[in-house]
């Protein structure tokens, strides 16, 4: 299948090359005592720690301290109102590279980028058309797929669900992509759908986690940001069920109930970016990263593939094959689930 998606496949993200701040958190996320370049990140409200989408992203920047020597700093955001003044404070800081971490930023990077035009940013999972914005996102429906599909075939309940955490059009792609693998796998399974409306409430994720498996489902799809730390507490507490983590290897989290995570290679987008910084050429434009460059994808199974089986697993494999070549278009929309049909592979 894609193996654990880490420096192996930054290779396969070359196409990226195509296309001390009083306020900061952790020590200053890696301290300002290198020689290199600066590179700084606001992390979206769940903030880090979550496990999952900000620490990704924040991986990539350790990364890059490591190999370039890079001085990193991190804000995060306790909420929406953070976003702003956090990247405006780090354009006034003189960085090479600011990332913002999270769709929700897209108006405040619009803004700021206007007034910081000799700034470079980068943006995750959204578009911000600025000359001076690189923008990356990921075809989340693709991995997400392969986890409906894995799940049809995991469940003995003929109930899965999926869990999220705000209802924005990014996170019905996960939704969206979840229940189409399973229709392809299976157009009987059902497929219960629950929202938590929030990245940061843990106690929520936990509680609507246990309402899914009261409701029959045996295995979760968990795309809830740290919310989905409350979900993976209550998927320990009970026998027969099992979860599949997101965004980040969730996997050791809960070894042996985690079937596999829908990773998003965040941290290897940021490095990229970071290495072009680094030797003088910052992005611009849009990125949008796939199974095929290797931007998303499952791992590998590393305490789950006794439970699953080589012939489940060489299915997927059959399933990640036929999106890459097209033979199978995960749908990103409810509307488009509608009208998804199964393919006779």
């Amino acid at each position: 299948m894609d193996g654990r998606i880490a420096r192996t496949r930054r290779t396969a993200l070359v196409l990226l090359a195509c296309a001390s701040l009083g306020a900061c958190s952790g020590g200053n996320a890696g301290g300002a005592g290198g020689s290199g370049i600066k590179l700084a990140m606001v992390t979206d409200v769940g903030g880090l720690g979550d496990k999952s989408f900000n620490d990704s992203a924040y991986r990539g920047l350790q990364e890059a301290k490591t190999a370039f020597g890079a001085q990193i700093t991190v804000l995060e955001s306790k909420s929406a109102a953070d976003y702003q003044p956090n990247l405006t404070a780090l354009a006034n800081a003189g960085n090479d590279e600011i990332f913002a971490v999270g769709y929700l930023m897209n108006q405040d990077l619009d803004q700021v980028a206007l007034n910081y035009p000799q700034s470079h940013f980068a943006i995750i999972d959204t578009v911000v058309d600025e000359p001076n914005v690189v923008s990356v996102t990921f075809r989340e429906q693709e991995s997400s797929f392969l986890a409906g599909a894995l799940a049809a075939m995991m469940t003995k309940t003929k109930t899965i669900a999926f869990l999220g955490g705000v209802d924005v059009p990014l996170i019905r792609k996960f939704e969206a992509g979840f229940t189409a693998g399973a229709r392809e796998i299976d157009p009987s399974v059902h497929v219960l759908v629950k929202y938590v409306g929030s990245f940061e409430d843990v106690a929520s994720g936990r509680e609507l986690a246990a309402l899914l498996f009261d409701d029959k489902a045996d295995v979760v799809f968990i795309g809830a940001g740290k919310s989905g730390l409350g979900a993976i507490d209550e998927l320990r507490a009970r026998s027969g069920v099992y979860g599949i983590g997101v965004d980040s290897d969730q996997d050791g989290l809960a070894p042996g109930k985690i079937l596999t995570s829908v990773v998003k290679n965040v941290d290897t987008a940021v490095f990229k970016i970071a290495a072009q910084v680094h030797d003088g050429h910052p992005p611009v434009g849009h990125i949008e990263l796939g199974l095929k460059e290797g931007g998303v994808g499952l791992t590998n199974f590393a305490y789950t593939k006794s439970l699953i089986g080589a012939a489940k697993i060489a299915r997927l494999a059959r399933l990640r094959q036929a999106i890459i070549e097209h033979e199978i278009v995960p749908p990103t929309t409810r509307e488009a689930l509608a009208t998804f049909k199964p393919v006779a592979l």
